[in-house]
């Protein structure tokens, strides 16, 4: 038999360099986010005085260009401060990686270069090393920012006790990063006392502003001049989901990979077409495939009441869900939760409406998929 490999070794009349337009690519500038970084900057300059920062908070939508900004910011503070008499460390931890208080800690200890297992050792000792680093005559001086990108999933799962620890340790900062704006419902009153965070909101992109990344990270990584129809296109689509530029590098990238499949030698407005629906059908199907049995069936009384047209308030969903599980149901308080879960992973999404005067407020919630796609996935198994 022939070596299955040897037809997908030919050079593509498409690509450069693919890794361009990958979302954890970091550039050495980042179009129409200089106001957030100075903003990051800013805060983070109390460090040349050798003083710890103020904590930060980080909001925006997936695919605004939170992580990017503070990755930049992070490392234009470091190169500044190589010939600077401070001793300023910044870590970067990603929460869907390490999900409790003991992990995080482990890690900043282990970045720190702290002989800390990740087993054996109770959250106390670990603790205790980790503040120990603090408290040393010889590097007393030393000042820790603690990036936790993601925060609202480690929040969510092992509560706030990540933050009372670090917002308590001397000369220690931290920057958290966030796709939800609520985040803060998950952090106790405790804790609020002593973050006193300043915050930096991440707006979502128009269509111009993704048009004009689009097009720099095209010059780097495409062969070919990419038509101006074609990016539009792109951005345009991008711009309708909520302005996500790794969304539109997505885009541009899946159909570039049409292309090249097709034996082509450009891109154009079909083949954007064409990776829209690949791209949505992977990431949906994923979503909802992996999702627990419970959270499926909250998933699937909405997609019943969507079908009939209804106005989708949370206690009608709770009557809807409670028929379909058949006895084997969550507390209302539990089906709530879990409809901020899925608004987080952008299935559906919540709106509130006033009923009027004396009439209160309710919340109605919305599919943010396609419901033939989300039809097919439930059923499929």
């Amino acid at each position: 038999m022939e070596n299955i490999f040897k037809d997908m070794d030919n050079e593509s009349l498409i690509f450069k360099d693919k890794s361009f337009l990958d979302h954890k690519f970091l550039p050495e500038s980042l179009p129409h986010r200089n106001e957030q970084i100075k903003l990051i900057a800013k805060y983070w300059s109390e460090t040349l005085k050798n003083k710890p920062p103020s904590d930060i908070t980080v909001y925006g939508k997936t695919g605004t260009g939170k992580t990017a900004a503070v990755k930049f910011a992070k490392q234009q503070l470091l190169d500044y401060i190589e010939d600077k008499d401070v001793l300023i460390r910044i870590e970067y931890i990603r929460c869907t990686d390490y999900n409790t208080e003991y992990q995080v800690i482990v890690r900043l200890a282990q970045q720190l270069g702290l002989d800390v297992p990740w087993r054996g050792w109770t959250k106390a000792e670990v603790l205790n090393v980790f503040k120990r680093v603090f408290k040393n005559k010889i590097q007393k001086n030393i000042i820790l920012i603690v990036i936790l990108d993601e925060i609202d999933i480690l929040l969510q799962k092992d509560g706030d006790g990540i933050l009372y620890t670090l917002t308590r340790t001397d000369n220690v900062s931290v920057l958290s990063i966030s796709n939800y704006v609520e985040f803060k419902k998950f952090i106790t009153p405790r804790v609020t006392s002593s973050l006193r965070d300043k915050e930096i909101v991440f707006p979502p992109y128009n269509a111009l502003q993704l048009e004009d990344i689009l097009n720099e990270r095209a010059k780097m990584s495409f062969k070919i001049n990419i038509d101006e129809k074609v990016i539009k296109l792109c951005a345009a689509l991008a711009a309708k989901d909520e302005g996500d530029a790794r969304y539109a590098l997505d885009l541009l990238r899946t159909a570039g990979e049409i292309a090249d499949e097709k034996g082509g030698s450009n891109v154009f407005e079909e083949d954007i077409r064409q990776a829209k629906e690949r791209i949505e059908h992977n990431i949906t199907t994923d979503i909802i495939l992996t999702l627990p049995t419970q959270q499926q069936r909250v998933l699937e009384s909405i997609l019943h009441l969507t079908k009939l047209n209804e106005e989708i308030s949370s206690g009608k969903l709770y009557e809807e869900y409670k028929k379909i599980s058949t006895g084997d149901s969550l507390t209302y308080r539990r089906v709530f939760d879990i409809i901020s879960q899925l608004e987080m992973l952008g299935i559906i999404s919540t709106s509130t409406i006033s009923r009027g005067r004396g009439k209160g407020r309710t919340n109605i919630i919305s599919l943010q998929c396609d419901t033939v796609l989300l039809e097919d996935t439930l059923f499929s198994f």
